[in-house]
Order: structure tokens, then C-alpha cells, then sequence
């Protein structure tokens, strides 16, 4: 038995309604199940109940046992105090509040049938699931209820990412143009040097940038600097040591402290994401444009993002990857597909942010650039469209991840939308 399930049980009153009564015999009679409480506290907030005749308007909670209560605490928790019915799977013992009164206790396997737990358990049979637990149902449910769970997993992965800008805006004292650069520079680094990439943008002074980024060589030798990619000495060529040089008197102009950032990695990446290439396109996309913060905010049209992000490298990385060693020329541009990941990562986060800052709704605008963005492609989208999830645009296919991620592999299936569908229907 899991505790989520008897919640469920309870919100959708899923169980028989007639001749409740507690674990001392007094009559229930729910006039409403109260508001389901997905944060700290008890479970159900504003509940109203018939106990033995008498109206009562308060907090439901729910364990499997009744002796949860007190492995958990609550006796202690003044938050309890307004708890009008203990709702339980299993009633092991008697409970009391912090006063001593008792808490009128329903046990609910009494009254729920087999049928709930059977498709309950057929929800979750790990035999039949590969994927995910509910991908031989997913098909059958209605095109209205995926579309509507997939735009408010989409906010809700906005809201996840806004957890880092908030960090960024108070470490910053609320700099939009820091807090941009944070991000432009932990996205350029992807999955792999992210991390590093953040750590020089948090070491930097973004007033240095405001000074350097006229003369991208400077800002390049900085970043590069700083990252630890111009400390060898025994290469020999003649960018690198120009490089190296002003990274040299901007560092003692500017009292850089490198000891805090994480060397960039090499490792298993292509060279077009190598570090080397992505910090200087950063370092030519602040060259190209002053007040970054206030364009990417100002911009309604896709194409006009992209318009911004039309940079490239500096000329030396034309044929090279790396320093001292060449490599057949080409110009390194921001690909389509890597702008789009700016925008979906950085860009539209960042606008969602802003806009609840100033108290505006900037949902609408958010929505109407990423639904014309390509979807990701990757192995959970994939499947989930085999399943037939119908991932079309790159805002659902966002929402996919966070379904994957926060519902499915943690077995939130009836927090999920889809879940609960699935179960309502079999029952």
C-alpha cells in the first residue's frame, strides 16, 4: 500500500460513501474532501465533515498507519493542532493531539473494493512497463487531457529553472544583465561543462565584462583566462600567446581569483562544443551586443532571436579546434539547433522570470515563441511519442522531460495527470 493512493482515495471519493464511521464508532458523513496540500502540513486543508451529526471545518490527514503520526511527529507539530479526521489504511493505534483530545479515526480498507486495488496494481506492474508504468494506457487517453498536462508541465519546468535565476538575482543584487550572463555562460557549457561555465560567470565581475566587451580578444582571453586553458606554457603559437599575454595584465588590472572555477572538459564532446570555440562565441555575442539583457527581453518574434544569436567564433578558430593545432576551415557559427536550446534554456526561463518580477503574465508571450520551435529530440521524447504521448513542439517536448523526470521515474503516477485519467477510467 502506498500513501498517494489513499489520497487519491479520498480526494475523488473512491470509496463507500455510506455507514463511514471511525474507529469508535461515530458516524461520517463528507461534505467536502477539503484542498489537496502538496506542500509541508496536513494533506488536506478546509475539509468539512459530519462526525456523529455534528459539523466540523478543518485539516485531514492520511498515513497507512494510524502510528505514522506520531513516527512522524505530528503530536509535537502545532501545525496538527486543526486536524479534524486522521483518514488511515491500517488503525494500529489510538491518536491524540498535542491537548490530548483524540482524533476521530477512519480506517479506510473497510471501505474501498478490490477493483481500485487491482487497477491500481495493474498501474504499476512492473512486468508489463519497460518505460514507464502506465505506456500501455497512455494511447487511450483523451487528446484534451494530454495537451492540458503537457502545457502545465511546461510551467512547471519554468518555475524549476526560475529556482536558479532567483539564486542568481539575489547573489547579484537583482542585475538582469548578471544573471544573463550566468546563464548564457552555464548553457554554452550544455550538460557537460556546465557547471564549470557557471563558475566563471560567478567569478567574473560582470562590470569587467561591461568594460571588456567592446574588445572581444580581451573578453576571450578573460573567460579562456579563467577557465584555466591558458595556463600552458609550452605551447607555441601566436594567439595563443597574445591571448595569454592580456589575460596576464587583465588579470592584475582586474585581481581575478580563478581558485573557485572547475576546469572546463574535452572530453567525449564534438569539437564545435569544445570550450575553447563556445567561449569565444560568448565572448563575440557580448561584442556584437550591448544591453544583451534588455534585447533578448524586448524581442516578441523567433526569427528576431535569432537574428541576435547570428554569431560566430573569432576568426582564429576558423580552422582550429584547438590552440596550435589546425583543422579544415570553417566558419564556427551558432547552429539553429544550438540557438534553439539558448532560447528554450536560457532566453524564455529568464522572460518568464522577468515578467512575474514586474507582475505581468508573460506566459502567453513565452508560449508563443517555444510552440514554434522545433521539438527536442532525444530518447524520452521519442518514446513517449511512440507511446503516443504526441510531442509536437519544443515547449511539449520540455514538458516531457519534467513528466519523465518528476512524475515517472518517481512513481508520482497519480499526481500525473495521465495517471489519474487512467485510473479513473478503470474503476
Amino acid at each position: 500500500m502506498r500513501e498517494d493512493l489513499l489520497h487519491f482515495i479520498w480526494k475523488y471519493k473512491k470509496l463507500q460513501l455510506q455507514h463511514l464511521a471511525t474507529s469508535q464508532n461515530e458516524t461520517i458523513e463528507i461534505l467536502d474532501v477539503g484542498t489537496h496540500n502538496q506542500k509541508s502540513g496536513p494533506d488536506f486543508f478546509n475539509a468539512k465533515l459530519k462526525i456523529n451529526g455534528q459539523l466540523w471545518a478543518g485539516n485531514v490527514e492520511i498515513h497507512i498507519n494510524s502510528s505514522d503520526w506520531y513516527a512522524h511527529h505530528h503530536e509535537k507539530d502545532v501545525n496538527y493542532e486543526n486536524v479534524i479526521l486522521h483518514v488511515v489504511w491500517n488503525h494500529d493505534l489510538e491518536v491524540h493531539r498535542r491537548d490530548n483530545t483524540l482524533i476521530p479515526t477512519l480506517e479506510l480498507n473497510r471501505y474501498v473494493s478490490e477493483d481500485i486495488l487491482k487497477s491500481y496494481s495493474d498501474l504499476f506492474d512492473k512486468r508489463r512497463a519497460k518505460f514507464v508504468n502506465c505506456e500501455n494506457g497512455i494511447s487511450k487517453v483523451d487528446e484534451f487531457t494530454k495537451a492540458n498536462w503537457l502545457e502545465r508541465l511546461y510551467i512547471e519546468r519554468l518555475e524549476q529553472k526560475s529556482i536558479l535565476i532567483h539564486s542568481l538575482l539575489e547573489s547579484s543584487k537583482n542585475d538582469w544583465e548578471k544573471v544573463l550572463f550566468c546563464l548564457l555562460l552555464k548553457n554554452f557549457g550544455l550538460n557537460v561543462n556546465a557547471t564549470s561555465f557557471l563558475s566563471i560567470a560567478q567569478t567574473l565581475d560582470f562590470s569587467v565584462v561591461r568594460k571588456l566587451q567592446r574588445n572581444p580578444m580581451q573578453l576571450e582571453s578573460a573567460l579562456l583566462g579563467l577557465a584555466g586553458l591558458l595556463a600552458n606554457d609550452e605551447v607555441i603559437d601566436p594567439y595563443y600567446i597574445t591571448l595569454q599575454k592580456e589575460y596576464g595584465y587583465l588579470s592584475k588590472k582586474f585581481g581575478f581569483n580563478p581558485q573557485g572555477v572547475q576546469k572546463p572538459e574535452f572530453f567525449k564532446l564534438r569539437p564545435a562544443n569544445f570550450p575553447t570555440i563556445r567561449l569565444s562565441q560568448l565572448a563575440n555575442l557580448y561584442e556584437r551586443h550591448q544591453n544583451l539583457f534588455h534585447k533578448l527581453i524586448l524581442t516578441e518574434s523567433l526569427d528576431d532571436l535569432y537574428v541576435i544569436f547570428e554569431i560566430s567564433a573569432s576568426s582564429y578558430w576558423d580552422d582550429h579546434f584547438t590552440f596550435g593545432k589546425l583543422s579544415k576551415k570553417s566558419k564556427k557559427k551558432l547552429t539553429k539547433s544550438f540557438i534553439d536550446l539558448l532560447i528554450i534554456n536560457t532566453v524564455l526561463p529568464l522572460r518568464f522570470c522577468y515578467a512575474q518580477n514586474q507582475g505581468k503574465d508573460g506566459v502567453d508571450v513565452v508560449f508563443s515563441i517555444v510552440e514554434k520551435i522545433k521539438k527536442e529530440e532525444n530518447r524520452v521524447v521519442d518514446k513517449f511519442n511512440k507511446l503516443g504521448l504526441g510531442v509536437r513542439s519544443s515547449g511539449e517536448s520540455q514538458a516531457a522531460l519534467q513528466l519523465y523526470n518528476e512524475y515517472c521515474t518517481k512513481n508520482k503516477c497519480l499526481q500525473c495527470a495521465i495517471g489519474s485519467n487512467l485510473l479513473h477510467g478503470n474503476i
